[in-house]
């Protein structure tokens, strides 16, 4: 088997007679959330460390890149053999101590040399383009918000502009939450409490990176937190022959502090 197979499986769901109606009828914009979706089912079995299912979801990811390729090609702006030839230039142009004798230190050496490399090919982006470079060039919009913060925080630092102590990103943090409990309290709206909440969540995410932690493995443990212990509430309740439906907030508080002293034992 080989990857010829599934480029004519491609062709054949979009063939304009004879393919499949659903898949005739997807665009690039259609598709784009079933690829962000793949990449996340990817990182799902990866973290619960599935690798029968991981093979399953890499070739449900591929499927993705070919499903471009193929709508591309149908609209002549390029087909799965320029993705190819795009990737394998874009690595060997990025590891010439690889591929062209260049010598490299150590690995931190090594991502220096990366981002220089990418910096140069922004740079000559934005000199194509007839603008003037930013340090937070690059940086795709179409990231979920979270991750689109710790990037452009992570660029600007680079440039200087970060605080040099946590306990300033702290301070901001207690700020930042007075004035969204001001624009609560003064009823400025839904927008203004928006925006206050938008800078709040930033200067957090700016915090955990200050502290030296990935803020998506901060809240993923989050998550893993609340729904073990939301789990046990339902488990507590059960063993009365009820569900959440049938209990109220001061008794599922209770048994919160009861399944989170549990974890302790």
């Amino acid at each position: 088997m080989n990857i010829e197979k599934l480029l004519d499986i491609m062709a054949a769901l979009r063939a304009p007679e004879s393919g499949c109606p659903w898949d005739r009828a997807q665009d690039f914009k259609s598709i784009a959330g079933f690829t962000i979706e793949e990449a996340y089912e990817v990182a799902d079995a990866i973290e619960r460390r599935a690798f029968d299912e991981l093979k399953d979801e890499l070739g449900d990811l591929l499927f993705q890149v070919v499903f471009h390729a193929q709508m591309a090609k149908e609209c002549d702006a390029f087909d799965f053999k320029d993705v190819l030839e795009a990737i394998c230039s874009k690595m060997i142009r990025r590891h010439p101590h690889v591929f062209a004798g260049e010598r490299m230190a150590d690995a931190e050496a090594q991502l220096q040399a990366w981002e220089t490399l990418k910096a140069a090919e922004r740079a000559e982006k934005a000199k194509a383009e007839g603008r003037p470079l930013s340090a937070l060039d690059g940086v795709a919009k179409s990231l979920p918000a979270s991750q689109r913060a710790l990037k452009l925080q992570k660029r600007a630092a680079r440039v200087g502009f970060d605080w040099d102590d946590p306990a300033d990103v702290l301070a901001k943090v207690y700020e930042e939450l007075g004035e969204v409990e001001q624009a609560h309290k003064n009823a400025e709206g839904d927008a203004r409490v928006l925006e206050e909440l938008g800078d709040l969540f930033f200067t957090c995410i700016n915090l955990s990176r200050k502290l030296g932690h990935d803020p998506e493995d901060a809240m993923a443990s989050a998550n893993r937190k609340f729904e073990g212990r939301f789990k046990q509430i339902e488990a507590f309740l059960a063993k009365e022959g009820r569900g959440p439906e049938q209990s109220n907030l001061q008794e599922m508080e209770h048994l919160w502090q009861r399944a989170k002293s549990e974890e302790k034992v």
